[in-house]
């Protein structure tokens, strides 16, 4: 390969393509002109996404599963490997691990692919480094001495919304005013933006003199552990204080951060363990071979990172599966943690079309009111005006139809998409962000699958108290919105048909 790409469509195969790395990488890949091919246990995990990922070629494989590797990377001249077994136990995962590179780099070799690009962890080899670093370096190892190039990526944390080791930083920095933690908050840490770190695993084929090399990536700032706590603070606007203590072990500490945060346990204490690590470049190879990139500071990705948190703008999470439902199966009410933001989500099925349903949850507030308990809305209404706040006043411009930026009592109505989609932002006094959503999908028979979401997006403890604590009374309030949205669309669809009829 030339260090300039020629050749179009050259066939690349990803790895790892359901996880937050591989899930970003994939549709880039394709925009920059490759022929990409998926590995996936499970391709329905990666059915129906949105362009251009129906571009891609999905097939069934398993790194563990030594026969399937080698029909999967034929015709591929480079392999990307983002896969790791990290949520298992400490001797497990880093046996399956070591398990895995080895059947990787002997396929990739049969099957004549010209360079493996591998994403591992920094740090010094030494006998302190943690569990889940040495199994990242182990990996590599394990990859060059096979026969197919490798270009070893190493990082540290990775900024971006949904990459799990950011969001532990931020899901603590978000809920605790006061933290008390361990040494490692003192650790220096050289975190990199997920976009940058996109921009080296791309360029990275048309870079032969990378193969065979370890590459050292980070951003342009070296924090602490501390400092990026304080930096993300900052960036939302907490103040926050950080209270060192000698007497909290990875072990406490990891159960304290599930409690906390939707980081399960075994991932939080391999993730502490790591944290006891300095984790900074200190070979400038990455510059010498990739001049065009330059990673932007750490707060400058928390800007951006906070600002994709706007809803429809996270491209991947480990908590998104709840979006990749099929229409036409409806589920039950559900409350979860998306990207520090928590929602309840409802869908029913409705006997109707969708431009009927669409027509009746379009047609909300003003006059109409919010089809259920409006004593309610009416009452928080005024207790908003109380506190300075715009209550029910403002009503609504046109009875009938909504426009993107207008205001709708105490919402901005943020995006609408006719005859399917609209999207409220709150703006009455909240310890948070807040927004209201409903959609209408086609299904079998001539039906619409309605689904209404809402979303809260907390600040600090104060917000995440308010959510919870007046969850009872929204409960009742989603519950019974939804279903008198179904009935009046029903209601209007029987008569829309006697008229046609």
């Amino acid at each position: 390969m030339s260090e300039d790409r020629t050749t179009a469509l050259r066939r690349v195969l990803v790895t790892g393509a359901t996880g937050y790395v591989g899930g970003r990488l994939v549709p880039r890949l394709l925009a920059a002109g490759y022929a990409v091919r998926c590995l996936t246990r499970d391709p329905q995990r990666l059915a129906g996404r949105p362009a251009p990922w129906p571009q891609a070629e999905l097939v069934r494989g398993d790194v563990l599963d030594a026969a399937t590797l080698e029909p999967a990377l034929c015709g591929c001249e480079v392999a990307y490997y983002l896969v790791h077994s990290m949520a298992l136990g400490e001797g497990e995962f880093r046996d399956r691990d070591r398990q895995a590179a080895a059947n990787f780099a002997a396929a990739a070799a049969a099957a004549g692919v010209q360079r493996i690009i591998y994403l591992g962890g920094l740090g010094i080899d030494d006998d302190s480094l943690s569990a889940h670093l040495r199994s990242r370096h182990e990996v590599g190892e394990l990859l060059h001495a096979g026969a197919v190039p490798v270009t070893e990526f190493r990082a540290a944390i990775v900024v971006g919304s949904g990459s799990v080791s950011f969001e532990m930083i931020r899901y603590l920095t978000e809920r605790l005013p006061v933290m008390t933690t361990p040494r490692w908050v003192q650790t220096p840490c050289q975190p990199i933006a997920v976009r940058d770190l996109l921009a080296y695993l791309i360029a990275a084929p048309d870079k032969p003199r990378s193969a065979g090399r370890i590459i050292e990536i980070g951003g342009s700032s070296v924090l602490t552990y501390g400092d990026m706590m304080r930096g993300y603070a900052h960036v939302r606007g907490l103040r926050r204080i950080i209270l060192p203590v000698p007497v909290l072990t990875p072990g406490l500490s990891s159960h304290w951060v599930n409690l906390v945060t939707p980081i399960p346990r075994p991932i939080a204490r391999l993730l502490i363990e790591g944290l006891r690590n300095p984790v900074v470049v200190r070979d400038p190879a990455a510059h010498e071979l990739f001049p065009q990139i330059q990673p932007m500071s750490y707060e400058a990705a928390v800007r951006i990172a906070v600002d994709r948190l706007t809803l429809g703008a996270v491209e991947t999470s480990w908590t998104t599966a709840l979006r990749d439902q099929p229409a036409g199966k409806p589920l039950p009410a559900q409350v979860q943690s998306l990207e520090g933001l928590v929602f309840e989500q409802r869908e029913q099925v409705v006997n109707a079309p969708p431009g009927i349903v669409y027509r009746v949850f379009s047609g909300i507030g003003g006059r109409r009111g919010w089809m259920y308990a409006n004593w309610l809305w009416r009452a928080r209404g005024i207790l908003d005006r109380l506190v300075g706040g715009v209550g029910l006043r403002r009503g609504r411009r046109d009875a009938n139809h909504l426009l993107p930026g207008e205001a709708l009592d105490w919402w901005r109505v943020e995006a609408v998409q006719p005859q399917h989609f609209i999207r409220l932002r709150a703006e009455m006094k909240l310890p948070g962000r807040g927004w209201l959503e409903f959609s209408a999908e086609p299904t079998a028979g001539g039906r619409t699958l309605l689904r209404q979401t809402a979303y809260f997006q907390p600040t600090g403890l104060f917000g995440l108290i308010y959510w919870y604590g007046l969850y009872p009374i929204h409960r009742i309030i989603f519950r019974g919105m939804i279903a008198e949205l179904s009935r009046r669309a029903e209601a209007l669809g029987r008569r829309a048909a006697q008229r046609t009829g």
